[in-house]
């Protein structure tokens, strides 16, 4: 008794790949979209190395040659700045309250976006949509209250009382970006981790949030380039010198006596203070690029 075999044959075996056929419309849209990107490169990478250059050089250098390189290294600009104009102090306030704040508010938001992703209880739809509604309130029509709340509970003018501040200012956006990564974690895996006997608290620390932690990583330096370059909120709130923030050192150093000011000094403040951001930046960039992408498709 004889069998026959058949196989399966490839309609598209032994053909070449289809090539593509770039139109001149295409090549039109290609160089005009590589012009603009050169344009807007050259727009922000051209400004932060002349401030760098501008940083070595002394005030009388910068009124006569602006555009020319310093004749030399002038780092008594960064040491002034620093000491005698109180960048130093400033700064020191700002890593204190921004570092403060961030992981106050990741982890108060991480607990919070979890429990209104995973959990259904009474009000737990409100509590997200009034989460969503602080997204959509205007920050400037919040200072007057927040101003006499402040100084209602003591804390007004004091670096306690920012910290607060920034936190609450940046907790609807934590909450609201961490929620859909958290809904799209699989219920089996807090079931599994249940039936180990492992709590509630242990599920979520050891297990669910390292999972999710490209969502929380991505929110996470949203927020410190957020909170580093506050300055509405410690002008309306931190009046006292001593607890001044770079956002506000800087407003103040650049203002007073006008053209008596050490520009050399001032630009030197500007890169310290835009420093932290750009390592933060380069550090997490292709963390930031991933997180991002990864939280669209789910």
């Amino acid at each position: 008794m004889s069998s026959t075999l058949t196989a399966k044959v490839d309609p598209l075996a032994g053909q070449e790949p289809r090539k593509t056929t770039e139109t001149p419309g295409d090549k039109v849209f290609g160089g005009v979209s590589h012009v603009v990107l050169i344009v807007w490169v050259a727009i922000v990478i051209l400004p932060m190395l002349w401030t760098l250059m501008t940083s070595f050089k002394t005030t009388s250098q910068i009124f006569q040659s602006p555009f020319s390189l310093p004749d030399g290294l002038h780092l008594e600009n960064y040491t002034g700045a620093w000491t005698t104009a109180g960048i130093g102090n400033y700064f020191a306030n700002t890593v204190i309250v921004v570092g403060s704040a961030l992981v106050i508010v990741m982890i108060l938001g991480a607990m919070c976006s979890y429990v209104l992703a995973r959990f259904r209880f009474f009000g737990s739809r409100a509590i997200y949509y009034l989460m969503l509604a602080g997204l959509t309130f205007p920050i400037f029509l919040a200072i007057v209250p927040l101003f006499f709340t402040l100084k209602n509970f003591g804390i007004l003018n004091t670096l306690p009382g920012l910290i607060i501040t920034y936190v609450a200012f940046a907790l609807p956006f934590t909450v609201f970006f961490l929620f859909s990564f958290f809904k799209a974690l699989p219920d089996e895996i807090a079931e599994a981790a249940a039936i180990d006997g492992a709590g509630e608290w242990a599920t979520f620390f050891r297990i669910m949030l390292p999972m999710a932690r490209t969502g929380f990583t991505t929110v996470a330096i949203f927020n410190f380039l957020g909170l580093w370059n506050q300055f509405l909120i410690p002008v309306a709130l931190n009046t006292n010198v001593d607890n001044y923030v770079l956002s506000q050192g800087m407003a103040a150093f650049a203002s007073q006596a006008g053209y008596a000011v050490d520009f050399g000094q001032l630009f030197a403040a500007v890169v310290i203070t835009v420093t932290p951001v750009l390592i933060v930046y380069i550090i997490f960039q292709r963390q930031l690029q991933g997180s991002v992408s990864q939280g669209t498709n789910k």
